[in-house]
């Protein structure tokens, strides 16, 4: 006689603390897992560059700082729903696959958006792009190794963990410098924010090989 299943255990309520803690593990890893997530990190970085070397308007800064953040969030929401399309599907299935394939078009679509918003912010602002010459000459010089030290730290190649220290540390000296002639504070402070995912992917990276 079989035995009946066990009953339900209600999950137990969580606390704040505790959902961020568990929504930031996810974002982590989407960052190591993802691919295109790690594109939309290092583009995400480019952006916060560029945003804290040429003096916008605020509404140029809210419209770019969006973007970035639906884009990201777009790309949450894919890996989720693939994680759950291949949960429910242990073998190939052709609605699964344009399942898929519609959630990626999503962010496709997204990307592809911010990347002409991102253009007609240029071209607007082209008067002051021109005569901010030398900011964007600086820009360029310091955002490039940034986005090189972001991309460094998310690459899933295996790396020994003082290597990923030192990146982590020349990318925050880096910054840290950016900082000081900043047109933009809360892009230098979102570009922050990119490379700290990046650092805690790296180390979340190198704790699972140890395993």
């Amino acid at each position: 006689m079989s035995q009946a299943p066990p009953p339900f255990k209600a999950k137990t309520p969580t606390t704040f603390v505790q959902s961020v803690i568990y929504a930031w593990r996810g974002l982590i890893h989407a960052v190591i897992h993802q691919r295109n997530m790690r594109m939309h990190i290092v583009s995400a970085v480019l952006v916060g560059q560029v945003g804290a070397g040429i003096p916008l308007g605020l509404a140029e800064k809210v419209t770019l700082i969006f973007c970035v953040l639906l884009v990201l969030f777009a790309e949450m929401l894919n890996s989720a729903l693939e994680q759950l399309v291949d949960l429910a599907i242990q073998q190939f299935d052709e609605k699964a696959r344009l399942t898929k394939d519609a959630a990626a078009a999503g962010v496709l679509v997204l990307a592809v958006g911010t990347v002409v918003i991102f253009a007609a912010v240029l071209v607007h602002n082209a008067d002051t792009i021109l005569a901010s010459g030398a900011a964007i000459e600086r820009q360029v010089i310091f955002g490039g190794p940034l986005a090189f030290f972001a991309g460094a730290l998310m690459h899933e190649s295996k790396k020994p963990l003082w290597f990923d220290v030192l990146i982590f540390a020349a990318a925050l000296a880096v910054l840290g410098y950016t900082v000081t002639f900043s047109q933009s504070y809360v892009f230098s402070a979102m570009t922050f924010g990119m490379l700290v995912v990046c650092g805690h992917a790296a180390l979340v990276r190198q704790l699972e090989r140890r395993k």
